[in-house]
């Protein structure tokens, strides 16, 4: 397939469905290079295979790459259109304590983000919600019913109780 040209489009013969893994999570910012600055901030370690206009954090097992807006939005074929609102989707990075969640928190909105819930007390623990510097929500959040290995991985398939 990959001797045709750039644009190429291919039809299936067959359906086939894909496994059950995320590999990248792109997010479509306004300027790269400021976006990056924020996560290294924040203090994530930028990927030595980036580039000026792809960066990757490695997450474990997966990455979180910043890509500019407008190429993302030409690329998947839809209109550019600024975010507003609740977009219905966060990131979610889990705390070992609760104590962890206010002060997570604090190292976002110093990187530059803006805190939209503080740290709270839930039903099920302690959460709190920053959006980064694009309008990316993300949540901030304890509870002791999730499973953590050593490495900080979520067990998906087990509680604590």
């Amino acid at each position: 397939m990959l001797d045709q040209a750039v644009g190429h489009t291919y039809t299936a013969t067959e359906s086939l469905a894909p496994s059950q893994r995320m590999h990248l999570v792109l997010l479509g910012v306004e300027n790269v290079a400021k976006s990056a600055q924020f996560y290294e901030t924040l203090g994530w370690t930028r990927s030595p295979t980036s580039s000026e206009g792809f960066v990757k954090f490695n997450m474990g097992g997966y990455a979180i790459c910043l890509v500019n807006r407008a190429d993302m939005a030409q690329d998947a074929l839809q209109p550019e259109e600024k975010m507003q609102g609740f977009s219905g989707v966060a990131l979610i990075h889990l705390t070992r304590n609760a104590a962890d969640v206010p002060r997570i928190l604090a190292r976002a909105e110093e990187a530059g983000g803006k805190i939209v819930k503080p740290a709270t007390r839930t039903n099920w623990g302690v959460a709190g919600f920053f959006k980064d510097p694009d309008g990316h929500l993300f949540e901030v959040d304890y509870e002791s019913g999730w499973m953590l290995d050593d490495a900080h991985h979520l067990v998906v398939d087990r509680v604590n109780l």
